[in-house]
């Protein structure tokens, strides 16, 4: 033989010397759930393991996070019933939990990249990502609240909005709003390419967030589609997104990459509600090792070409690789 390739193989230090692909602890992006209240520490029940925090316990899961080197987390909050209409009046409060979430951690943690969710399914009566005219969800009316509601998380002190809604021309209206009031430095992450996908369920219940009626494939993606993906992205990348995102992950690699080898941006991808409970509820049946399953999955997402992944596993993940 000429070529061994095993001799590559041969040993923990050899293969580390040899790797393709390494995590960091900035790769991660770490998604929070926000609740009112005090003291609150609330466990979701098909996310085992993952919590929703009042505010205050919200401010110590980040400083703990910084401690172990992830630079980002990405703010989703749980709006009370009461507050929830059809018009997005929360969304665009400036004392909304949103907001203060925003002020309260970059207070705490000046350094940290404060990522923002923009939609209006928190905030909705219907549970949708946008208004609803009858059985409607209608764009235009949509993104001129989403862009009131970047600009109100801007003031608040975010780092990145990160619009998931789908809407057309949210991008653009955003980006607008933002220089038009002196917030250039404010950057957008843009789920470019959402798909209409059966593992988000876990996140609704974190957030008591599903749809009220019929489903959200009018405005996410058909799941079927590849080169649709590429277009969506492009046009947020024309519109001014600084980031774009792939969601979900571990089922979209394909597109991962595809977008990864046609763009210059950042690309991010999601690892979503689904796919971290399949990972818990593998491993609480004992059918595969979860430590083992983490650092695969997530390399195996950088390795498809994603720059930074927003994953539930990203404190677990960050400990795995100090060891």
């Amino acid at each position: 033989m000429i070529r061994r390739n095993r001799i590559l193989r041969t040993s923990p230090a050899i293969r580390a010397m040899v790797a393709e692909t390494i995590l960091t602890p900035s790769d991660f992006i770490a998604p929070l759930f926000v609740t009112e209240g005090e003291n609150v520490k609330e466990e979701i029940s098909s996310m085992p393991g993952y919590f929703r925090y009042s505010l205050d316990l919200t401010i110590n899961e980040a400083k703990e996070l910084w401690s172990l080197g992830i630079k980002s987390v990405l703010l989703f909050v749980k709006a009370a019933d009461s507050v929830k209409d059809n018009k997005g009046t929360e969304a665009v409060n400036p004392n909304g939990l949103m907001q203060r979430a925003i002020r309260d951690i970059k207070n705490a943690i000046p350094e940290m990249v404060v990522m923002t969710d923009v939609a209006l399914d928190p905030y909705s009566s219907y549970g949708h990502d946008g208004i609803v005219e009858g059985t409607e969800i209608v764009n235009d009316a949509t993104v001129e609240v989403l862009a009131r509601m970047s600009l109100s998380h801007a003031q608040a002190g975010a780092d990145f909005v990160a619009p998931s809604d789908m809407m057309d021309g949210r991008i653009l209206a955003i980006r607008n709003i933002l220089e038009a009031n002196g917030f250039d430095k404010v950057g957008i992450m843009a789920y470019s390419a959402k798909y209409a996908s059966c593992f988000y369920g876990p996140f609704r219940d974190a957030l008591d967030s599903a749809p009220g009626f019929g489903d959200k494939k009018t405005y996410q993606m058909d799941y079927a589609n590849s080169r649709e993906a590429i277009r969506e992205t492009l046009m947020d990348i024309e519109e001014g997104a600084d980031i774009v995102m792939v969601k979900p992950a571990m089922a979209y690699m394909d597109i991962i990459r595809l977008i990864k080898d046609r763009t210059t941006v950042p690309v991010s991808a999601y690892h979503v509600s689904g796919e971290y409970a399949m990972i818990k509820a593998a491993a609480q049946n004992g059918w595969l090792n979860e430590e083992k399953a983490i650092l695969e999955s997530l390399t195996s997402l950088k390795r498809a070409g994603a720059d930074l992944i927003a994953t539930y596993f990203a404190k677990d993940a960050v400990k795995l690789l100090q060891r």
